[in-house]
């Protein structure tokens, strides 16, 4: 969701995610728990990333190629575990299909395959790519969280399951099993950047109301409101730090 986000805001159509991701929450094409069953694919993929941008919710590419900022789209190579950053002039026409591949999780979708890679949901092997900005020369980083400070995750025993849905995905089955050290060593050094004023977070104040799938369009509404309020509490601080 974070690619997603991104690459409306880089196509200047910040309404666009608000859009899409409720008006067509309770449609059979968006998300079905049938097709889970029957084809392993929780959320429609192809309507997502091939009928909603093309047809009914158009994403402005021209706008997003010609947009001089960048856009960098992390993924996971499932054969090896590591992350793989897509900038948006590298995907070019094939954009779409590397975000369709940034959303994919284990378990509700499917790998995408993408020259030669098997590819899925980046934040298994990077979460918060912030050391990836770091490593670009960047030296102010704005992070967007959907967790507060204090979170961290735990281990999950998910793996154990990926061997038997992924026996011939080693690299996937790894990156899964270490994925909370990631996170958590990850987070250990935005705490420190916070402190030196290297970073700047936008965290949620309260615990969101919405939950990891959810078809309830009022608690969709009420966290889309949640962030906006969020955000615009520290803006004004977050101008000033851009500034500095």
């Amino acid at each position: 969701m974070g690619a997603c986000n991104g690459a409306n805001y880089v196509s200047r159509q910040p309404e666009r995610n608000r859009i899409v991701n409720i008006s067509f929450d309770n449609d059979p094409r968006y998300l079905s728990y049938r097709r889970l069953l029957l084809k392993g694919e929780l959320f429609g993929m192809q309507f997502i990333f091939d009928t909603i941008p093309h047809q009914l919710v158009p994403f402005d590419m021209t706008t997003f190629m010609s947009n001089g900022q960048k856009c960098i789209t992390v993924v996971t190579d499932c054969k090896t575990g590591a992350p793989v950053y897509y900038e948006k002039k590298q995907a070019g026409d094939d954009y779409l299909t590397i975000l369709q591949a940034s959303c994919s999780l284990p378990f509700i979708s499917r790998p995408v395959r993408y020259n030669g890679r098997i590819l899925m949901d980046g934040g298994i092997a990077d979460a918060i790519p912030i050391q990836k900005s770091i490593a670009d020369g960047n030296r102010r980083h704005v992070l967007v969280l959907t967790q507060p400070g204090d979170y961290r995750k735990t281990p999950s025993h998910l793996h154990r399951l990926a061997a038997l849905r992924y026996p011939k995905l080693k690299g996937l089955r790894k990156s899964m099993a270490d994925r909370h050290i990631r996170y958590n060593n990850t987070m250990a050094l935005v705490d420190e950047m916070e402190k030196s004023g290297t970073v700047f977070t936008i965290r949620p104040q309260s615990k969101l109301i919405a939950g990891r799938i959810e078809q309830n369009q009022k608690k969709l509404y009420a966290t889309y409101g949640q962030g906006y309020i969020d955000a615009e509490n520290c803006s004004e601080e977050l101008m000033n730090y851009l500034k500095s």
